[in-house]
């Protein structure tokens, strides 16, 4: 799928990548989105990859003064384990939740979110409503660009090739501010927003003294209401007033059909997300349905990013891919122009982890990079270089299942068996953050995996099943 994968060790590096090859490369942080694009090969000139992911410190969350500042690499999960983030940037927060499923969260960066630049994507309303702006470093230096700014069309920005998104930064939320988000998919989860909504209002006293209204997949850019927002500004926040903003607000956009929504049906959307989120905040409501415990299925490392290489690789067929895989240091010559999927299974062997979708939607390769679960579909092989894979064959220890296995054979969970891999990757991670885990931790967690023989109760029960025997092994264990 591609030419040459550069893993780097700076962001130096980086920089002079783009610099040679601008429109021929792309960096990789998350790779959700770019990998998709290759595998459909609808990045035909596209034959450099710069993974920037081994580059220490740029998954950094940092409050500077009254400012926060994410680095690259923060992925939507980062988001919301932090509870800086939770605190006083919470729509930003609400919107990482919503993004994808964990295993696209433990992947998937806000900074590629913004790049990608489509109008549904669920980051780049909250953050154009807290102020957000982007940093932008090449070798002539950096930029600062307001994110209202940076935007040009569907998928299109002011970014150029041999630019690198260095950070973004916004106002955190202060004590006389309260900020939310709202989404709606055609699903609970794994759904492109058929409509999103962002607001943040800041008070005197009980006076709206400013507002931002920012409404997503409703036009070729994300779409600040500001017919709607001046209606709010120097009045109480009332249900008449909030009544009326939504009606503003719908009415000021002109959005498109397509296969997720009529134009007429996103109109009156509009109004009923606005509606629903300023009465959220007048109640003080914002952060109720915000989880507490939320599943991550990220490990014990929480996510960050692995140790870099000593020095910067070119991942050519010379290069081989040196990996422990399930515990076992393991060289393959092969599979540098492939998947982590499909490296695993072709080039390795491994054919327990499967290929449902090839585009993160079934969760049917999960795996553990680093300790946390993603989709394989969606890693590129070379950045097991160094790394540390399991599969489902690595669950089982001295010839014994483990608990989720077990589990699965009980209560007769193994249907035709072809997600099966997924679901028990999924459960043994979750068992492993949260030993007794409540039924929406275990709805959550398999969020990004697909049954489609259907009866995902037997699935859930044997989740169940698995923490009372976890529960078992670990009492036994503080017995002996």
């Amino acid at each position: 799928m591609w030419k040459h994968y550069y893993t780097v060790t700076t962001t130096a590096e980086a920089l002079e990548l783009l610099a040679q090859y601008r429109d021929r490369a792309r960096v990789i942080a998350g790779g959700t989105d770019i990998i998709i694009e290759l595998e459909r090969g609808q990045r035909p000139n596209l034959d450099v990859l710069i993974d920037i992911t081994r580059v220490s410190g740029l998954d950094e969350i940092q409050l500077r003064g009254d400012e926060i500042r994410l680095g690259p690499l923060v992925t939507h999960n980062h988001v919301v384990g932090s509870d800086l983030l939770v605190q006083r940037a919470l729509p930003l927060a609400q919107a990482c939740w919503e993004v994808g499923a964990p295993q696209i969260r433990n992947r998937g960066t806000v900074a590629g979110n913004l790049i990608t630049a489509s109008p549904a994507n669920d980051t780049i309303a909250p953050l154009m409503a807290l102020g957000a702006s982007v940093i932008l470093s090449s070798l002539e230096g950096e930029r600062t660009i307001p994110l209202a700014q940076f935007y040009t069309g569907v998928r299109r920005s002011v970014m150029r090739p041999d630019e690198l998104l260095t950070g973004i930064t916004f106002p955190a939320l202060s004590e006389n501010e309260r900020g939310t988000f709202l989404k709606l998919g055609l699903r609970r989860a794994q759904a492109i927003s058929v409509v999103n909504a962002a607001v943040v209002l800041s008070f005197a006293g009980d006076t709206v003294a400013k507002a931002a209204i920012t409404l997503g997949s409703v036009a070729p850019t994300i779409f600040r209401a500001g017919v709607a927002e001046q209606a709010l500004i120097g009045k109480p926040l009332t249900i008449e007033g909030i009544r009326e903003a939504a009606r503003l607000a719908a009415a000021a956009t002109s959005p498109i059909d397509d296969v997720r929504g009529t134009a007429e049906y996103r109109v009156e959307m509009i109004r009923v997300l606005v509606t629903r989120v300023l009465k959220a905040l007048l109640a003080k409501s914002q952060a109720a349905a915000f989880p507490t415990e939320p599943a991550m299925l990220w490990g014990d490392h929480q996510g960050a990013s692995a140790s870099a290489p000593e020095q910067q690789i070119d991942h050519t067929e010379a290069e081989p891919i040196v990996t422990v895989i399930n515990g076992q240091p393991i060289t393959v010559p092969t599979g540098q122009g492939k998947t982590l999927l499909r490296f695993l299974r072709e080039d390795v062997g491994l054919t327990g982890t499967k290929e449902g979708c090839a585009e993160g939607e079934c969760g049917a390769c999960t795996v553990f990079l680093d300790g946390a679960a993603v989709m394989a579909c969606m890693v590129p092989a070379p950045r097991a270089h160094g790394a540390a894979v399991v599969t489902v064959e690595g669950l089982q220890a001295d010839d014994e299942l483990h608990p989720i296995q077990e589990a699965f054979v009980e209560a007769g969970a193994v249907q035709c068996g072809y997600c099966t891999p997924g679901f028990l990757m999924a459960g043994a991670k979750l068992l492993e953050e949260h030993p007794d885990p409540t039924r929406a931790q275990i709805e959550t967690s398999i969020t990004g995996n697909l049954c489609r023989c259907t009866g995902y109760y037997k699935i859930l029960e044997a989740f169940d099943a698995a923490a009372k025997l976890k529960r078992q092994e670990v009492m036994h264990e503080q017995s002996s």
